[in-house]
This record gives C-alpha cells, sequence and structure tokens, in this order.
C-alpha cells in the first residue's frame, strides 16, 4: 500500500460514528472567527517527509484546527509552538502552521495523531484509539527509515506502546511517560516523550519552548549516530 493510498483510506473512514458526528457537527456550525471558511470536517491524515526519520505522534486533530484546515498541527496555538520548534531545530522550513497551503514543508520528519477525527472535549474514548490504530500502523509502515518516535503527551506515548504490543513486540525497558523520558530498544526506533503542546501546557510553563526544543535536539542526537 502507498503512502498515498493509506491517506484516502484515512480520509474516507466512517470506523467512530461518535467522531464522524462530532466533526462534521463543528464543521457546519463553527466558529465566530472563521464563519466564513469552509472546514475539512473529515479524518486528518498525517504529513510530512515520506522518507522521514522522525515521526512525531500526537493525540488528535483540534476542532477548529486541523479539523478546519485539513492537516494535523495546523490552525491553532499548538501548531504554531510544535512548528516553532520543528524550525529551530532544522525539521521545517516555517515557524508557523497556518494553512493546508502556506508553504509549510516538513524536513526529515512526519506528523501524525493517535485519533483521525476531532473528539469531544479532546477525549477520545479507549475504543476509538483502539479502533484508528490501524491507520497509525499503516502510515508507518509506508514509512520505513523511521528512527525516532516522538510521542507528544501520554495517551500518544501509551498508544504507541499498546501498538506495539498488538503487533508482538515488547521493547524493554519501557520509562514510564515524562516529559523527556526516552527508550532506545534494541529493535525498532527510539522513543522520546514530551508533554503535548496543548494551550493549557504552554500558557502554563508546563511546556516552554527550550524544553521542546531539546526533545527534537535528542531526535537529532540519535540519528547522528
Amino acid at each position: 500500500m502507498s503512502l498515498t493510498l493509506v491517506r484516502e483510506r484515512i480520509v474516507a473512514c466512517r470506523r467512530c460514528p461518535r467522531l464522524r458526528a462530532h466533526c462534521e457537527r463543528v464543521a457546519r456550525e463553527k466558529k465566530a472567527a472563521h464563519r466564513i471558511e469552509i472546514y475539512w470536517g473529515k479524518p486528518v491524515p498525517g504529513f510530512g517527509d515520506p522518507r522521514a526519520r522522525v515521526f512525531i505522534l500526537g493525540l488528535a486533530p483540534a476542532a477548529h484546527g486541523a479539523n478546519r484546515t485539513g492537516r494535523m498541527f495546523t490552525g491553532d496555538g499548538s501548531g504554531d509552538f510544535l512548528m516553532s520548534a520543528l524550525h529551530r531545530t532544522g525539521f521545517a522550513n516555517l515557524p508557523t502552521s497556518r494553512s493546508a497551503d502556506d508553504g509549510l514543508e516538513l524536513t526529515d520528519s512526519y506528523i501524525a495523531a493517535v485519533v483521525r477525527c476531532a473528539p469531544p472535549d479532546n477525549k477520545p474514548t479507549t475504543q476509538e484509539i483502539a479502533t484508528c490504530r490501524v491507520h497509525l500502523e499503516a502510515e508507518l509502515s509506508e514509512l520505513p527509515r523511521v528512527r525516532v518516535v516522538v510521542a507528544l503527551g501520554r495517551i500518544a506515548f501509551d498508544a504507541y506502546w499498546k501498538m506495539l504490543a498488538a503487533r508482538g513486540m515488547r521493547p524493554t525497558p519501557r520509562p514510564s511517560f515524562g516529559h523527556g523520558a526516552r527508550c532506545e530498544p534494541s529493535r525498532g526506533p527510539a522513543v522520546i516523550a514530551s508533554y503535548h503542546p496543548s494551550r493549557q501546557n504552554t500558557n502554563t510553563g508546563r511546556l516552554t519552548p527550550g524544553m521542546l526544543d531539546d526533545v527534537f535536539r535528542t531526535a537529532r542526537r540519535i540519528l547522528s549516530r
């Protein structure tokens, strides 16, 4: 299966009725600031460099971010915060992520999410995460050069380990989640944990630009070996 076909299947997915209903409702009702825009309103595939060695895994599209723009981490403050770090560390050509046609290009990195539809209150159910795993597995299978996985937030971190377990892979030792925690198994990509660049984390200083830069600098060091 090609990466293009994987993306097409993600966009056409209707496996989770609750999520599809929520995304479609948000796309109809819109946010006042975006009332004249046409929302994407469909599942959101990953994007980035098809030869990426760094795979960045988030939680889900934001209701008025990626659910509006059709591109992960695009159109909201979290996207700009993440892209600024990727730009400073050489993984992105722009420090912002505003729209799907803004000229942003990722180098040696690819961004995806555990769940491909915006969930109510940013809280997908355990079953929705499990159901969406097929898309994560399909994208990763088409990115054979990945050597580092950066998990943004505890849910992404746990979901990645559960995906490995479902594949019969249990690299050890698995670290407890914490910002900067990492695991470098003898087989498979290294995993680095980071706090999610949500407004709740960035506005309170729980996650600072320097902290996120350190995560991607660590990824750089692993790639340079």
